[in-house]
């Protein structure tokens, strides 16, 4: 699918999955494409991951393993989107609610949505039981303001890697651009940790996933920076020095680019030296704000990733009108 095509397609994709989301009942009556490849993923990993092979091998397994993860998904994909592309651009249709099943603006806001109304309603246990759902850190260790940094950032960095890089990667490749990706960041966020069991077998997924997101990390940076220029509220120049001093200096090389962002954007201070489980992660500070954040930080951060949602939008919209009207010349 070349462009003149995918970012139709893109667009309308986009709009699909903010106006219907993923509805509940067909989760629950058959799951959906993220928890499929995931249960692909698992079985490579139980099949080629042995405990007793070399740390090299099991480094050459993980290769193997992701190749055939995207040979199978890639395939599967060009397959359906050949399907309906065969019945012209009503095709459309059909794959832009294939493909939206693969980006999460509503649900990210959702679940981003119950940890402010968690704070504001039950107080601190709600907020902690709420902000649970989305990170991996030990909830028992935030206070109020832990918990709604820890909110805020899950929102940014999801922003990025569970909105803006499926949608360019689909802008790109069509389905198969976007169901690679996903295979990609699934992997990551199954196998590619840094424990005994995946330290080698995962390390080609983690290298992978750095590579196919950072455009997106970038691309989000500066959406959120260009919704901050529509609120009065927020500090534009601020999330644009944030990205500039901050970004480069977070552990992972995508997520500093829209915790900055947001942080400069919000004059709060994120990421920094914070907990998952039993482990103490040091990390520097993104922005150079307040530390004590509140419900309140989070509804403006909220607000702010829905204007990118939809800049996001007429910027897909923009380049699919300027392709069309390129080849209608």
């Amino acid at each position: 699918m070349n462009l003149p095509a995918s970012l139709p397609l893109l667009v309308l994709a986009l709009t699909v999955e903010a106006a219907l989301g993923y509805p509940q009942r067909f989760y629950a009556a058959i799951g959906h494409p993220v928890t499929w490849i995931g249960r692909l993923i698992g079985m490579l990993d139980r099949s080629l991951n042995h405990e007793t092979a070399s740390f090299a091998a099991r480094k050459a397994a993980g290769v193997l393993a992701l190749v055939l993860l995207l040979a199978i998904t890639v395939t599967l994909s060009a397959l359906v989107q050949h399907m309906c592309l065969s019945f012209g651009p009503l095709g459309l249709i059909p794959l832009a609610m294939l493909a939206s099943t693969l980006i999460a603006q509503r649900s990210l806001y959702e679940h981003v949505a119950r940890v402010a109304e968690g704070l504001e309603r039950e107080g601190l246990e709600g907020g902690r039981k709420a902000v649970s759902m989305i990170v991996g850190r030990n909830p028992q260790t935030l206070d109020e303001a832990g918990v709604s940094r820890a909110a805020i950032e899950s929102l940014a960095e999801n922003f990025s890697d569970g909105i803006v890089a499926p949608a360019f990667w689909l802008g790109v490749g069509g389905l198969p651009g976007i169901t690679a990706y996903k295979a990609i960041n699934t992997a990551d966020s199954m196998i590619g940790h840094r424990t005994p069991r995946h330290l080698a077998f995962g390390w080609a997924a983690a290298r992978l996933d750095d590579l196919v997101n950072l455009p997106a990390s970038r691309l989000t940076a500066l959406l959120l920076v260009a919704s901050a220029t529509l609120d009065k509220t927020a500090d534009a120049g601020g999330a644009w020095r944030a990205v500039r001093r901050d970004a480069g200096q977070h552990r992972s090389p995508n997520a500093g680019w829209p915790e900055a962002a947001m942080a400069g954007a919000l004059g709060l201070r994120l990421a920094g030296p914070r907990v998952y489980g039993e482990t103490r992660v040091e990390d520097h500070w993104m922005g150079d704000g307040r530390a004590e954040a509140n419900a309140a930080d989070i509804r403006l951060a909220l607000l702010l990733y829905r204007r990118s949602c939809g800049l996001l939008w007429a910027l897909a919209a923009l380049l699919a009108a300027l392709l069309a009207a390129a080849v209608l010349r």
